[in-house]
């Protein structure tokens, strides 16, 4: 852990103290102000947490999410704005593929990225890597608008929108598995959901803030506005952000659990210490294959749904329902309101009763109710349409508040940020991202508008049978970590415990 004395010197604000393992020597210490790393009756360490500093670490880590998911929002409602500035074949649909296909390059980029950052945050740091990826996610976010239009530079234009793109997805492969490790790692154990939570709330106030904006932009300016200049605004916005999200970042400390990972490779011989800090690929996969799978499985669940209703369904509603556009939009808007607005509760849910039961509880959801919901959807009224889109919404609550907590919990911290981060980011790619385009095809191919529904199902079952063979993390220390507490009466609690624990074994 970080010593006080380490605090006082920096410009950091002060980080998480661990508590002695002797109550008279903790409340010495405490008192002193200069709390040392101890151990606790042969069982580790007890950190109690820095509430400022965890406020700012899940502050700096909700940013980010919300930097990719404004883009997202962006870069879908603009997209036949783009197809015009950047592909003027004069064929509106192929403008759109295309725009849609740089779109996808992203997702092909994202394992890569993982691969590397992901490693990289485990050898290196988490903070430093957090803030590597911000740095590249707002400069590809920024960069596309400044890119001239096709009329300006010729094929040029869609080169560099793609060359953007591409940057932005490396650095978000390293993004999601970073961040949700390290709120985790500094969350205390019995508040790791409710904190965790608030990653999935950037991401939909991103979302919500993107297509917003879009949405006032596109009632406020004429066409030839839009398509001259205005587009350009919402990327630009992106420095700004990218800035503010880099000096949260960087005024960070380590996590508690990095540390400590640190602190015990010092004191062991040198070659077990390299082994330590080197771990390959090779171990971060097949050496985690079973946590592995189950990350992936439950990955999928929740990014199939994910896309499924925030990606999908405004095209669902427009193309196969024949929705007014706007409409539409403004109805998924709604929706990712409403789970704003419920993202905490359901934290606090997974705290108290476990995040199996809140995971289950939406796979069952989604079993159950995905027919009902879409059928809802179809009778085309307003109050149909909200009604079976605000279930679909509530039910996937269930994901996104649990997720960020539940993730980095299957895995130990030498190789968490890295394992995460590839079972994470190959999971998006292979299902989650894809998941409009093979809906669309299957309803091409089969005829059949109940296929999202169904699609939805198949995920579920998938989330389900992972949900059954995953341990239960609410309130227990992540593995390989320390126990995690809000304050020093905790840590004491904690430590007497342990000594009577201990005193009964020795009896």
């Amino acid at each position: 852990m970080q010593s006080s004395k380490r605090a006082q010197a920096s410009e950091h604000v002060p980080t998480q103290s661990p508590a002695a393992s002797d109550p008279a020597d903790l409340e010495k210490r405490t008192a002193d102000g200069a709390p040392e790393a101890r151990e606790v009756g042969g069982a580790g360490e007890v950190t109690v947490v820095d509430p400022a500093m965890v406020k700012r670490a899940v502050s700096a880590a909700a940013l980010g999410n919300a930097m990719e998911w404004f883009d997202f929002g962006v870069y879908s409602y603009l997209a036949v704005t783009l197809g015009h500035v950047f592909f003027p074949s004069g064929n509106p649909t192929a403008q759109l593929l295309s725009t849609f296909g740089a779109f996808a390059a992203a997702f092909l980029v994202r394992p890569i990225g993982g691969m590397v950052f992901g490693p990289l945050g485990d050898r290196i740091g988490r903070q430093k890597v957090l803030a590597i990826t911000m740095i590249m996610m707002a400069a590809g976010t920024f960069a596309i608008g400044l890119i001239p239009s096709y009329a300006a530079i010729g094929v040029w234009a869609p080169i560099l929108l793609l060359v953007a793109r591409l940057v932005q997805g490396f650095s978000t492969g390293g993004e999601y598995g970073g961040a949700s490790t390290f709120i985790a790692e500094y969350a205390p154990d019995k508040r790791r959901g409710f904190l965790g939570s608030w990653l999935e709330f950037g991401t939909l106030a991103g979302y919500v803030g993107g297509a917003g904006l879009v949405a006032v932009m596109t009632a406020l300016l004429t066409t030839d506005d839009l398509h001259s200049w205005g587009w350009r605004l919402p990327f630009l916005i992106a420095g700004p952000m990218g800035i503010i999200g880099l000096y949260l970042r960087m005024r960070l400390e380590e996590t508690p659990a990095f540390t400590q990972l640190e602190k015990e490779a010092r004191a062991k011989e040198k070659a077990r210490r390299e082994a330590e800090k080197r771990i390959g690929l090779g171990e971060m996969v097949f050496g985690q294959w079973r946590a592995m799978l189950l990350c992936v499985g439950l990955v999928l669940v929740f990014n199939v749904t994910d896309y499924m209703l925030l990606s999908y369904m405004p095209s669902y509603l427009t193309s196969e329902l024949k929705y007014d556009e706007a409409h539409s939009l403004r109805v998924v808007l709604a929706v990712m309101v409403l789970m704003m607005c419920v993202q905490p509760f359901a934290g606090r849910l997974s705290d108290r009763f476990g995040r199996r039961p809140v995971i289950a509880a939406g796979c069952v959801g989604f079993l159950v109710l995905s027919v009902p919901a879409l059928l809802l959807i179809r009778q085309g009224s307003l109050i149909a349409i909200a009604l079976g889109m605000g279930a679909l919404g509530l039910l996937l609550v269930c994901f996104t508040s649990s997720m960020p907590s539940t993730l980095p919990a299957l895995f130990p911290t030498k190789v968490r940020y890295g394992s995460l981060s590839i079972g994470f980011n190959i999971s998006v790619s292979l299902f989650g991202g894809t998941t409009p385009l093979v809906v669309t095809a299957l309803i091409g191919a089969t005829g059949d508008r109940m296929t999202p529904a169904y699609y939805m199902m198949a995920a579920a079952v998938v989330g389900g049978i992972a949900v059954l063979l995953i341990p239960e993390s609410a309130r227990k220390p992540l593995p390989g970590s320390p126990p995690a507490v809000e304050t020093e009466a905790e840590a004491r609690e904690m430590v007497r415990g342990a000594a009577r624990g201990g005193a009964t074994a020795t009896a």
